[in-house]
């Protein structure tokens, strides 16, 4: 999964989007903020956000074969806590839940 192109995507995203964030609290610090720190600050979410959000689901929906393959981090029935989890439908559920 790591050679996904969606990686790449979130990566570069959320990269930007904390410089910019940690710029715009230094210059607010020092009491020098400029313009254009702070315009970025308040405006490039609207491209990044949904970016990153894209970045994150299609990374996790690339990963849901081989979860599903290798039963990684899962635990089956019957065991000595007696408990089940799936982490190929808790990722789906993940997935889901970033639509509210």
């Amino acid at each position: 999964i790591q050679n996904e192109e969606s990686v790449i995507l979130f990566l570069v995203v959320w990269t930007v989007t904390e410089i910019t964030r940690y710029s715009f609290y230094t210059f607010n610090l020092l009491n020098h903020l400029p313009y254009f720190i702070k315009w970025a600050r308040y405006n490039f979410f609207i491209i990044l956000y949904p970016a990153g959000v894209a970045g994150e689901l299609l990374t996790i929906y690339a990963a849901l074969p081989y979860v599903k393959k290798t039963g990684m981090f899962s635990l089956r029935l019957p065991n000595k806590y007696n408990v089940s989890f799936d982490y190929y439908y808790f990722l789906i559920i993940v997935m889901f839940s970033y639509i509210p």
